[in-house]
């Protein structure tokens, strides 16, 4: 009878898969040793692989213009990165290293934007599109990037922010507008509350845009909570916001892109299976059908890839220090971290990741829980994305068991709160940074150490507080 962890995952999956190998007991993770890592840096730790980021956005590319070419689409294709998804400079760096443009939400990114200004990594060549609902300081700080002659594109979220733009921008500014889509049947309400509706933007630009000169609408935003998926719900809300840009078109000649939003799906268990080319050229495909049913000029495509962006990038591990027999049937393996501040969609969202043993593959495998270092009986982690359970090598006091939660790359800092107050005082993990030169070398850095005592002391005002930097 097998019973070996590794028998299981044979028997379940295809493997080895993707990014995944073994090294003899151990596992091994884009070709980088993970027992190596783990041992010079201990556990909580969460590593952060450069190289991955510019993968995804080459294959993202390369969809496109298998599907342009294919479909003859006369348009053309640019990728953005939604900051939102991870503002951390090494993730920015990287991106704007492969000729992305960004996409923020808020005032505060644009004050980021400016920084990235001041270090010549944005030129006035550059494009940022403003998304989300924009308030006093948001508006602000639009209105001074594009006075100074930057490209920015705000997407107007509500007919008011046309008024508050047109009263503090002097100069020509191209514009965005953002249809609020339909959402999926789950959801609580059934229009979403970013964007203008259906049927309020041709009247919108036909009342304000287009009596204008200032403002000069360049491209139509649509976005779905859901992501893409081949599902007829999205092809349904696909096929309407094209056709209400067929219908824009004839009316605003100066109308020319289709931003697709962001969504598309990235891995969460070893039987993922999304086919991004099939997806892409099914959406490029029906949009050139679409327009020339309409007698209109293919829109150029913007996407605004996010998690599919960063998320493959991250991995997070933990060290299981102690199994608790509650009931004959339920053995809780104790984690040295906290899911709900370290992978807070864990909790929040019920999010699953990839989650496999990092070593002890040859051992025979047991049915477990996984519980979290805080005093909250939700800090838990109880089934995988293809089955509802969690199988890990059997513990045993004389050896120690790591485990990894993989393609974590996205949301799961900012929303934890980086460097701020965690929940039962668990202290954020040491970040790592790993990157491979040209050269086939592996090179790690320390991003951030663990959050210490102290610097929690000093958040809640224990300690005083370091002097902050200032400029000049």
């Amino acid at each position: 009878m097998k019973t070996r962890y590794i028998d299981l995952i044979e028997q379940t999956f295809d493997f080895p898969k993707d990014e995944f190998k073994l090294n003899g007991d151990d596992l091994v993770w884009n070709d980088l040793p993970l027992m190596d890592i783990i041992a010079r840096h201990g556990t909580p730790l969460r590593i952060t692989y450069l190289n991955k980021i510019g993968e995804k956005i080459d294959q993202a590319r390369a969809s496109f213009a298998k599907a342009f070419a294919e479909h003859g689409y006369s348009g053309a294709y640019k990728y953005f990165y939604c900051t939102k998804s991870n503002h951390f400079s090494y993730i920015i760096d990287q991106v704007i290293d492969k000729g992305v443009d960004l996409e923020t939400s808020s005032a505060y990114d644009l004050e980021m934007i400016e920084l990235l200004i001041e270090r010549g990594r944005i030129t006035k060549e550059s494009t940022i599109l403003c998304n989300g609902f924009k308030d006093d300081r948001y508006i602000q700080n639009i209105g001074r990037l594009v006075n100074k002659g930057y490209h920015v594109v705000p997407i107007i979220d509500n007919m008011a922010e046309i008024y508050a733009l047109d009263e503090i921008i002097n100069v020509p500014c191209d514009i965005g507008i953002r249809i609020a889509a339909e959402e999926a049947p789950k959801f609580e309400f059934y229009t979403s509350r970013l964007g203008i509706g259906y049927k309020d933007i041709i009247p919108f630009y036909m009342r304000n845009v287009g009596r204008q000169r200032k403002f000069r609408l360049k491209m139509m935003h649509f976005f779905i909570n859901t992501g893409i998926t081949d599902t007829a719900y999205y092809w349904n809300e696909l096929s309407k916001c094209v056709s209400v840009y067929c219908d824009l078109k004839k009316l605003c000649p100066t109308l020319d892109t289709l931003d697709i939003g962001g969504g598309l799906p990235i891995k969460n268990s070893l039987n993922f299976s999304f086919d991004v080319d099939y997806m892409i050229g099914e959406i490029v495909g029906r949009i050139k059908d679409i327009c020339e049913e309409n007698q209109v000029a293919e829109p150029h495509i913007f996407s605004e890839f996010g998690s599919f962006t960063v998320s493959d990038s991250g991995a997070t591990f933990f060290r299981i220090i102690h199994q608790k027999k509650q009931n004959e049937k339920e053995r809780w393996n104790m984690i040295d971290g906290s899911f709900m501040t370290t992978l807070p969609d864990t909790w929040a969202i019920s999010k699953r990741f990839i989650m496999l043993p990092v070593n002890n593959w040859e051992d025979e495998y047991e049915r477990v829980f996984l519980g979290g270092m805080t005093c909250d009986s939700d800090d838990y982690y109880n089934s995988e994305q293809h089955v509802n359970a969690i199988y890990l090598p059997r513990y045993r006091e004389d050896r120690p068991q790591y485990l990894g939660f993989f393609n974590t790359g996205a949301y799961q800092d900012t929303l934890g709160g980086f460097g701020g107050i965690q929940h039962c005082l668990i202290p954020k993990p040491k970040h790592v940074l790993i990157e491979r030169k040209p050269d086939g070398t592996v090179e790690d850095r320390v991003f951030a150490p663990q959050q210490s005592a102290e610097r929690m002391l000093q958040l809640l005002g224990y300690l005083p507080q370091e002097e902050p930097v200032r400029k000049g």
